[in-house]
């Protein structure tokens, strides 16, 4: 697993990397087909003491990416935080899995007879249609804000494709432009 660490407003020390590689090398127990993983560690200047560290932790597996992020007064403590998430994530992904039927088939056979399932299969209950025009990201950003939505759908007109726009936590815009693979 290749591991990229980085920090923005903050050194970070071997002692800390050496800590980031142990917690985060463990989560290939549970998830051994993991490509890469890419650490970001932001140092904010907050009046909130809780909100001081924000580590980001982005998986990709065989093209399957997992994300988690979480903040903390203390660096370890919100890096132990986003290693929870990252294994909750983990093992969510792979009951996703099972159940899809890609888990081993004697195993399911044997479980399935003794349990029930009691959560409904989700579906989509909603199509929704419209017509989309083209317009540049300024206007995209200006009717999604008229719209009061966090995300916007649009047919970019300089790229010529259709975009997708919505509203970051920190308050900035982030920008989906698709691409075939």
């Amino acid at each position: 697993m290749e591991l990229q660490i980085t920090g923005q407003n903050i050194e970070l020390s071997p002692a800390v990397r050496r800590y980031i590689e142990r917690k985060l090398g463990r989560l290939n127990r549970h998830l051994p087909n993991i490509i890469a993983s890419k650490v970001e560690i932001v140092a904010e200047k907050t009046k909130s003491p809780q909100q001081h560290y924000l580590v980001q932790v982005t998986l990709d597996s065989s093209g399957t990416l997992l994300r988690g992020e979480e903040r903390g007064e203390d660096l370890f403590t919100a890096i132990d935080k986003v290693a929870a998430i990252m294994k909750r994530q983990i093992e969510h992904y792979k009951g996703k899995l099972y159940e899809k039927g890609r888990g081993s088939s004697l195993a399911r056979s044997e479980f399935s007879e003794g349990m029930e399932t009691t959560e409904p299969p989700r579906k989509v209950v909603k199509v929704k249609r419209f017509a989309v025009k083209p317009m540049s990201v300024a206007e995209a950003i200006d009717q999604m804000e008229l719209l009061g939505h966090d995300f916007f759908l649009f047919f970019n007109a300089n790229t010529e494709e259709i975009n997708l726009l919505y509203r970051r936590k920190d308050g900035n815009y982030g920008l989906i432009e698709p691409e075939l693979g």
